[in-house]
């Protein structure tokens, strides 16, 4: 029994004790000692996930100075040294395939580049149309209108609104035409007045 305890100790109880000598007293020996141990296991564990070995010796280098940083946190009760590394070092991996998935940001993206604001005439224009359109739509027949709408201001198919209607899906097609056709023939009339 006594051999036992004076025999030398188990790797896993001194990863453990370098940790702590690192939390304690910032112990570099004991930082070099987890690296030489680690540093090849964790670049092995990379590559046979299909890492490419730049990557996996940058991910090995941020795990070691993050264990370096957060040695404070380990706790051998909780987890083994070995554990404790390669969750550190697994979780720098997903954070990096995240970062990979996110696009950059482009500046030129249509979606950040501003509108260009209307020019007065054409929004005045603009406004001048829809007041017609509105007035125009008041003096449809309410069969007409009712299908207009539900089509264009509810976004609804041709097949829901002839559902909702009980009507054939033909007819609300035709009345949809008709409406059309009058909304045009009093738009361009409007158009060719004088201003």
């Amino acid at each position: 029994m006594d051999q036992l305890r004076d025999g030398p100790r188990p790797p896993s109880a001194e990863m453990a004790d370098c940790i702590v000598r690192i939390a304690v007293a910032q112990d570099r020996a004991a930082f070099e000692t987890l690296f030489r141990h680690f540093a090849p296991r964790l670049k092995s564990y990379f590559a046979r996930r299909g890492g490419d070995p730049t990557l996996a010796e940058e991910i090995t280098q941020e795990t070691m100075v993050s264990v370096w940083r957060s040695a404070a946190q380990f706790d051998p009760a909780r987890a083994s040294a070995s554990t404790w590394i390669f969750t550190i070092a697994r979780n720098l991996s997903i954070d990096r395939l995240r970062q990979a998935k996110r696009p950059g940001f482009d500046p030129h993206d249509p979606a950040f580049v501003p509108d260009e604001e209307e020019p007065p005439d054409r929004r005045l224009e603009r406004t001048e149309t829809e007041q017609r359109v509105r007035e125009v739509m008041e003096t449809l027949p309410f069969n007409e209108k009712s299908v207009l709408m539900l089509s264009f201001y509810e976004n609804q198919s041709h097949s829901e609104i002839a559902e909702q209607l009980g009507l054939p899906v033909g007819t609300v097609k035709s009345r949809i035409r008709l409406a059309f056709g009058k909304l045009r023939a009093a738009l361009d009339t409007t158009a060719g007045e004088p201003r």
